[in-house]
């Protein structure tokens, strides 16, 4: 997440009220997740075990609750929780709006684009030519749509990131400030729900087709010509490369890559980043054939203990 204009250091720790390590005029230009950071970026940082990964990550600006040493080039925010200031931040730079209508005066429809009944279109949201969204979706502030998308009655995009801290008094969710991305030629079912970024975007891929009532998690990326069946479930901060097909009730777990060409069959748990070109099945999900062949030697089991009890 880009900031409208930039920051200085100073101007930043100000609003969190926390000291600073670096040159009060050091540049700040956004703040992202560590999968996604770039240079001028505020990274994020609240357990040991990530430290050396924050610090020596692309963000030039660390968000920490240690004195630690500054890497060259770059700055530190000393911070007694980090997690509860950067979410000051996403709330001071991209703060919730609330909308007076059901379409945003300041969304942009393209021409030929229908939008049925009941919908609700946030602000700053943008819409290609020649869509049709069916009633009763809801479509959260900042989302892109190409052109030529469908989207069915129900669906709902962008929505909060499910990411959340457990504290002693309750869980506290990382407020999301990012967007959904919906490339051209999107077909999207009903009743399904993509949710936004936390500070980065969710995006579908161009030529993508998905089923009824699937879920996307935030920061996830489907890429071009993937299609994905009924319930399906995919949570965040996970890459699907193109041309992969995922079947009905898959499940995946969170920052790993489906590879170009994966396969994935129905009722499967994948829990690992997959091969180029493979398929899958099962929970653990493991390549099919492999799994074929120990479901076949099963079956022989009752045989084989048959003829031990003949012996």
């Amino acid at each position: 997440m880009k900031f409208p204009k930039p920051q200085t250091l100073e101007q930043v720790a100000n609003l969190i009220d926390c000291e600073f390590v670096g040159s009060e005029d050091f540049e700040i230009l956004g703040m992202n997740e560590i999968h996604v950071v770039e240079p001028g970026d505020i990274v994020f940082v609240d357990h040991p075990k990530y430290y050396d990964k924050a610090l020596e990550s692309a963000a030039t600006i660390v968000l920490i609750n240690k004195e630690v040493e500054c890497p060259e080039g770059k700055a530190l925010l000393i911070s007694d929780d980090p997690f509860r200031d950067f979410n000051k931040l996403t709330e001071h730079f991209k703060p919730f709006k609330a909308s007076s209508s059901s379409i945003a005066s300041n969304a942009i429809i393209g021409k030929g684009t229908i939008i049925q009944p009941n919908c609700f279109i946030g602000n700053n949201v943008s819409i290609g030519k020649n869509c049709v969204i069916h009633s009763n979706v809801s479509i959260y502030d900042d989302a892109i749509i190409g052109d030529n998308v469908t989207i069915h009655a129900g669906t709902v995009l962008g929505a909060s990131a499910f990411y959340y801290k457990n504290r002693s008094e309750g869980y506290d969710q990382l407020k999301s400030g990012g967007r959904v991305i919906i490339e051209d030629n999107v077909d999207i079912g009903a009743l399904c729900t993509i949710d936004r970024g936390v500070t980065g975007d969710t995006t579908i891929g161009e030529g993508s087709k998905l089923d009824n009532q699937i879920q996307i998690g935030h920061d996830t990326l489907i890429g071009k010509k993937c299609l994905i069946a009924s319930q399906t479930g995919i949570a965040g901060c996970v890459v699907v490369e193109d041309n992969v097909t995922i079947w009905g009730q898959v499940g995946v777990k969170s920052g790993i890559t489906i590879s170009k060409g994966t396969v994935l069959y129905a009722q499967s748990g994948l829990g690992h980043t997959t091969k180029e070109g493979k398929s899958y099945f099962g929970s653990p999900a493991q390549e099919a054939r492999e799994q074929f062949k120990e479901m076949a030697y099963i079956k022989k089991i009752p045989e084989i203990l048959q003829k031990l009890k003949n012996l």
